[in-house]
């Protein structure tokens, strides 16, 4: 599968998004001198949902932007992967906002709720991914 952009870290700067593979998923990275990619974990892949749903990045490249579909298929992965039930609920109570086409912000805060218990760290995730876009394509 081709990568999905969510977003530009800055008006025509690197995008990031992510692609489904059959053992997961991983998140990219995309600039003027290419793409570079890697395994994502539950957070990272939480992470790329929730700028989706806020809208918090650029605009992606128009002929990459993920859709609701493919956020929704990128929870259900993150869903399908956890055993705690907490997480369990807080995953199938943001699946169920996509899928019932709930504004970005009502998405975005219940992926919020699935972050904070998905994230080592109390980091932004808007700021994680810009980080992440940097160095992936530094590399």
């Amino acid at each position: 599968m081709d990568a999905c952009a969510i977003g530009r870290s800055r008006p025509n700067g690197p995008w990031i998004g992510f692609a489904a593979e059959p053992d997961g998923y991983r998140v990219v990275a995309g600039g003027e001198r290419g793409e570079r990619s890697r395994q994502a974990d539950a957070a990272i892949l939480l992470a790329l949902a929730i700028a989706y749903f806020e809208e918090a990045l650029e605009d992606p490249p128009s002929d990459r932007e993920a859709t609701h579909a493919d956020l929704s298929a990128l929870v259900r992965h993150v869903a399908a992967g956890e055993d705690r039930p907490e997480l369990q609920v807080a995953l199938a109570e943001a699946v169920d906002a996509i899928d019932d086409g709930l504004p970005g912000d009502a998405v975005a805060s219940r992926l919020g709720v699935a972050w904070s218990l998905t994230a080592d760290e109390q980091a932004d995730p808007v700021d994680l991914l810009v980080k992440l876009s940097e160095e992936m394509l530094e590399a």
